[in-house]
């Protein structure tokens, strides 16, 4: 059997996603630990206290996707993310209380005991890992031990993983930045939109089997979807008039300069390995395309147009409309939702994705209120 960390070796440069490496992973802890039947990893996203279902690994075929939760809603893990102490519990249902989602969903699916760590970088909190069995008291001290390694080497996969998704997404922003492309798109522009895409792309999962990993990484790679627009002179940019034909060209050759420069970032800081990176690719490059194919630079249409490009196009759509801009007021939600279903009856955008924030608004409207403009 391959030692842990050769085995982290071997999956490392693999380019396979984190459900994949964590299922080799589990596989491995399996030959030592049959009884260790679930591992899986919640993300954690400081900005909103938001708790969520990322990957996972169930030998009983029971999966737990698209949930989430405040964490200030779920103290023992609080308790563990202030501490730093793992928790080992022996008997779930000695302990657990079913009113909690996720309680009952251990409870309903048989769980009968876990360990718990959390996952940290640089003292902040990412995540956490969870392992748990179908037996009672399976996890003393001996085992946890044992598993204690593979932890710190999931830990390490999963840091690593999104300190490159932070490297890629900060060096836009600088070049954002450098580029004043603030002054049009600001930071809590970017917040609201990405999350307005997780939303639809958590609320379509269910139907189309998304997996928690795919509509993590649509959230994460929203914000890059405009990057081209650096490349825009500012004259046109930043107009507050309607662009002219020949300005309208030049705007839409920002897909072309934002594929080639998510390319050129990827090859300089040696991003080539970085799992689902095409979701990003899709994403600049077919955000600007509609479903009758009238839209740019491919005149894409229907099945042709990749899901995370429509998610994001519908989220990008809806924060434009409802954002005051020096040429227009914001608009109403409901005055947006009308214009977002105009624009499905008319062929232009997904129905599905559509209403999936249409029918949303109180989470919407918590988005609106986590990330309103600041004040002057």
């Amino acid at each position: 059997m391959m030692s842990p960390f050769r085995l982290f070796d071997t999956i490392h440069g693999s380019g396979r996603g984190l459900s994949d490496k964590l299922a080799v992973l589990h596989d491995q802890i399996r030959e030592r630990h049959a009884h260790v039947d679930r591992m899986a990893i919640a993300l954690y996203d400081a900005k909103t206290d938001l708790l969520k279902t990322f990957v996972n690994s169930d030998k009983a075929e029971n999966v737990l996707l698209g949930y989430q939760a405040p964490l200030a809603a779920v103290p023992s893990l609080k308790r563990i993310a202030e501490s730093g102490i793992p928790r080992v519990i022996d008997d779930l249902n000695d302990t657990l209380s079913p009113a909690a989602e996720h309680s009952h969903w251990l409870l309903e699916h048989a769980y009968r005991s876990s360990f718990t760590l959390p996952i940290k970088q640089d003292g902040d909190l990412i995540g956490f890992l969870f392992f748990d069995s179908l037996r009672p008291r399976a996890f003393c001290t001996d085992v946890v031990r044992d598993l204690d390694i593979y932890a710190r080497l999931i830990a390490l996969t999963v840091t690593q993983e999104l300190t490159a998704i932070k490297t890629l997404v900060g060096s836009v922003q600088m070049a954002r930045d450098f580029a004043h492309l603030r002054d049009l798109e600001t930071g809590v522009h970017l917040d609201r939109m990405a999350r307005y895409a997780r939303l639809v792309a958590r609320k379509l999962a269910p139907r189309l089997s998304l997996t928690d990993e795919f509509v993590e990484h649509v959230f994460l790679f929203a914000p890059l979807h405009d990057i081209g627009k650096i490349g825009v002179p500012d004259t046109i940019l930043l107009k507050q008039g309607r662009l002219d034909e020949h300005e309208r060209r030049i705007m839409q050759t920002h897909v072309h300069k934002g594929c080639e420069m998510i390319d050129r970032i990827i090859e300089d800081f040696s991003l080539t390995g970085l799992p689902n990176v095409d979701i990003l690719r899709n994403i600049v490059a077919a955000h600007h395309e509609r479903i009758d194919g009238s839209g740019y630079p491919q005149g894409l249409a229907q099945q042709d147009i990749p899901l995370e490009a429509s998610i994001v196009a519908i989220a990008d759509v809806f924060d434009a409309l409802t954002s005051p801009r020096p040429y227009k007021r914001p608009w109403s939600n409901d005055e947006a939702c009308g214009e977002l279903q105009k624009m499905c009856a008319a062929g232009k955008l997904d129905p599905d994705c559509v209403a999936c924030l249409t029918e949303n608004l109180p989470e919407v409207e918590q988005i609106q209120r986590q990330f309103a403009v600041p004040a002057a």
